[in-house]
Order: structure tokens, then C-alpha cells, then sequence
């Protein structure tokens, strides 16, 4: 194997530059750590440019569970003329929308803010480690090979890729071959939202609502109040006449729900989340590359689809595609604890929790299958520094869908909002590590208090009885 022909050291090394990423950059540097971001693709961002709504900022109950980081972000995209805005879907949860475009722009100026520096068009191609800690990571680019080398690493790469190259024990999908499937957003502009909604207040059998058995109005109820809020958040769902009778038929390929996200007023433009294939590994580079062709055409066909068929969409037009495949699964990395899915569902608070989370337990399948669990009365659960540590490996932290997890739990914390609370709490931590000079960026050692303080401080929620 060549020798890396260079080097650079860093505090704090983030690997991946999707939502957790991101903010575990942010917060790293933010709190003194000189931070490196490295990304493989063009942009930061990852899932927060496709245009679907970030899930999990909010619980059923309607309050406020992720702060910090992620309200700084929304509130940048808002100041330079995004759409922001959080609606109640009616069925089970609340959900931020925003403009994707201007949202590119949001996530570069609050990674400047916070004095991020980043490496981007970057890939790991080596993990280096010395027993149980990472030394550094040899990246490849078109600069060529460089050893990166730092006190703290986080592993932000989705498929936890730095914590299996330094040797940590992960779960893969369901343990028998099945994963969620992976899926290709995509948006329609020109969309009459006056139309679409008069559509959903007449025809209300087709829409998923009051799913949440903390919802206590009647169906008739969620269908005003959703329409009330002027904004096209809805999901057409695969048990509804116009859904079951095009997938029968064949006009529509076989998905369980087509959600519609609110993205832009001034282009009268919404996302689209509803295409899927489902048990692909997606860490297998060439199984994941060859779902595009059929991702596409199902992109193809839900826009015609919508056009003939919902009322709204007569004259609207394909607007733009996700930059990338949308990945809900792959490897789970085995921490010092594991959030367990009898606690999210229970909604249980810890004295420790250095984050929150409130989205309901979401395991898509293929076809139309999909599975959706509410957590009791409304509310959030806590998620500990162990879930994000992994076991046996005493300088990474890892953040977003490869933490510690079972399958269950996992299908309810694997959202934006989510993983943007995680990746500002390692980031805090790994930044308060290299402040106090501990054993080269140890973060286990981290007094939970502290670091609870600091994020508090810095607005995250963690508090009360949400």
C-alpha cells in the first residue's frame, strides 16, 4: 500500500457531513476545538438538500425537543428568505420544512459562523489505529493521499464506516438480510396548494390521519385542522381508494404512503417522499448504484401520476431530485449502551441524556408495508453519551442512523432532528475532551454534567418533561 505523502492534525476530525455531521462540526469548533469536516460528496448537507421535512424537532405533543444547533440552522435559512415552517401532519407528528436550495446555502454559512474547516470530494480510505484508539485516517482525493491525525474522532458517515475500520462490533439491518429500503426525493413546482387542500377536505379517506392515540379529535376534526393550516402537509396513504386502486392496477408502483412536504410559496413547490427499494445493502457500493435506474422510474411515475390524478397537481412540474440516494439503514455500531425500543416507546427520561427524541417508531418495508409506533402520551425519550460511544474504542464517538441502537429504536431516532441533537452533544463533548487535556480527547471521561451544562447552555433541550 502507498504511504500517505502528507499530513495534517486536527482537535477534532468529523467524518461525514450529513445532519449529524454538520452539527457535531459545528459544535466542536464552536467550543474551541480546531475541527476538520471531511465529506466524500460535492456538498454538506446530506438529506437536509432533498427537501424532505426534518422529523423529530418536535414531539406529538407539539413542544420543542431539539434546540441548539438546529435552531440556529432553520433560523439562518429563514433570515436569508427560506421557507421555514413546522406543521402538525395530523396522523402522528410534528415537522420542519424547509426550502432546500436556500438550505444549501444555510448550512455553508453556519459551518463558516462556527469556524468549521472542511475537506470535501474526500473519501476514507484507511483507519488507522493503535490498540483501542484511532490514530488517524488516510484520505484519499484528487490531492492525493493525506494521514489525518487527531485527538477526538466522530463518525458521522451514516454506515458508521471509521468505527468498523477501527474495529468496533456492529448490527446490520434486521440481522437476516432485510433493510428498509432506500429511496429518491424529489419536487414538483407550480403545485395549486388551494386546490390540493380543498382535495384533502373532501376525499379525507385517502389521507393517514390520527394514527397517534394521543390525537383526541375525531377524523372529521384532523381534517379541518389540517386544512386549516394552509399548507400542503399531507400523506396519501396506500390503504386510501386512490392509492389501492392505482397500485392494483398497475398505474403506480406499490408504496405505502406519498408524502408531501411544503418546501417553497413563492415557486408554489413541494417534496415528494414516496419511492422505495427495499433489502438493499447499501454499504454493497454496487447493489446501492443499481437501484437508481428503478428509483428514477419510480420518480417518473409518481409525477404523472400526481398530475393526472390529485387534484393540485394539473399543472405542476418536475422541479429538481435529491442529490443523493436516501439511505434508512445499514449498520448499527454496538456502543457502551444501546438504546432500546421498550424505552422509546415508553418515552423514558434518564438523569444523563445528553439528547432527546420524539418521532415515532418508522420501519418501512417493501411494497406498501410499514410499521409505525407511537410513543406513549405524546411525548420523548432521553438518548445517553453511551449509545454514542463504541464499545472498546476510547477516542470516537459516533452520531446520526449508525449509533447504538436495536431495530426499533433505531426506527425512530434515524431522523434529521435526531441525529442533529447527537452530533451536537459528541461535538460538545469532543471539543470539552481536548479543553481539559484528557487522555488524548477520551471521551468517556467527560463529566455528564458538565456536558449537560454546556449544551444548555449553547440551547439544547434537554430538561423537563417533554
Amino acid at each position: 500500500m502507498p504511504r500517505p505523502y502528507s499530513t495534517r492534525h486536527h482537535d477534532v476530525v468529523v467524518i461525514g457531513g450529513g445532519a449529524a455531521g454538520i452539527a457535531a462540526a459545528s459544535a466542536a469548533a464552536r467550543n474551541g476545538a480546531d475541527t476538520l469536516l471531511i465529506d466524500a460528496g460535492p456538498v454538506m448537507g446530506g438529506e437536509l438538500l432533498s427537501g424532505i421535512p426534518i422529523d423529530g424537532c418536535l414531539n406529538t405533543r407539539g413542544e420543542w425537543i431539539v434546540g441548539g444547533f438546529l435552531r440556529d440552522l432553520i433560523d439562518e435559512c429563514d433570515a436569508m428568505g427560506g421557507f421555514v415552517g413546522a406543521f402538525f401532519d395530523w396522523r402522528t407528528i410534528w415537522v420542519v420544512c424547509c426550502d432546500p436550495e436556500m438550505m444549501k446555502l444555510a448550512v455553508v454559512n453556519q459551518m463558516r459562523k462556527a469556524g468549521v474547516k472542511w475537506l470535501l470530494y474526500s473519501f476514507v480510505d484507511e483507519v488507522v489505529t493503535d490498540g483501542n484508539r484511532v490514530v488517524g485516517v488516510v484520505v484519499l482525493n484528487k490531492s492525493g493521499r493525506t494521514l489525518i491525525t487527531a485527538n477526538t474522532f466522530i463518525d458521522c458517515s451514516g454506515d458508521g464506516d471509521v468505527a468498523v475500520g477501527a474495529g468496533a462490533e456492529f448490527l446490520h439491518g434486521d440481522g437476516a438480510g432485510a433493510f428498509q429500503p432506500v429511496t429518491m426525493v424529489f419536487r414538483m413546482a407550480g403545485v395549486d396548494t388551494g386546490r390540493l387542500l380543498k382535495f384533502a377536505g373532501e376525499e379525507p379517506e385517502n389521507l393517514a390521519l390520527g394514527e397517534n392515540p394521543w390525537i383526541k379529535e375525531s377524523r372529521e376534526e384532523c381534517v379541518r385542522a389540517l386544512v386549516a393550516q394552509g399548507y400542503p402537509k399531507i400523506f396519501l396513504r396506500a390503504e386510501g381508494p386512490l392509492l389501492s386502486k392505482s397500485i392494483a392496477a398497475g398505474e403506480l408502483y406499490p408504496t405505502a404512503l406519498i408524502g408531501v412536504t411544503p418546501v417553497s410559496t413563492q415557486r408554489r413547490e413541494v417534496a415528494l417522499n414516496t419511492t422505495r427499494v427495499a433489502n438493499v445493502d447499501a454499504t454493497d457500493t454496487a447493489a446501492l448504484s443499481a437501484t437508481m435506474p428503478a428509483l428514477i422510474d419510480q420518480v417518473w411515475n409518481c409525477q404523472a401520476f400526481m398530475k393526472k390524478r390529485v387534484p393540485g397537481f394539473e399543472d405542476a412540474v418536475f422541479a429538481g431530485l435529491a442529490p443523493r440516494i436516501g439511505i434508512r439503514e445499514t449498520r448499527r455500531i454496538v456502543g457502551r449502551e444501546m438504546l432500546r425500543g421498550d424505552d422509546v416507546l415508553a418515552g423514558v427520561k434518564r438523569a444523563d441524556g445528553i439528547a432527546k427524541g420524539g418521532h415515532h417508531v418508522d420501519i418501512h418495508g417493501g411494497g406498501t408495508d410499514q410499521v409505525r409506533q407511537p410513543i406513549a402520551d405524546g411525548g420523548s425519550y432521553d438518548i445517553p453519551l453511551g449509545c454514542l460511544l463504541p464499545k472498546d474504542i476510547e477516542n470516537l464517538a459516533i452520531a446520526g442512523r449508525c449509533f447504538s441502537a436495536d431495530r426499533r429504536a433505531h426506527g425512530s431516532a434515524r431522523v434529521m432532528g435526531t441525529c442533529m441533537a447527537m452530533g451536537q452533544a459528541v461535538g460538545t463533548a469532543a471539543a470539552l475532551a481536548n479543553d481539559r487535556n484528557a487522555p488524548d480527547g477520551i471521551l468517556a471521561d467527560i463529566p455528564i454534567a458538565q456536558l449537560r451544562t454546556r449544551l444548555l447552555e449553547q440551547g439544547a433541550i434537554l430538561d423537563g418533561t417533554h
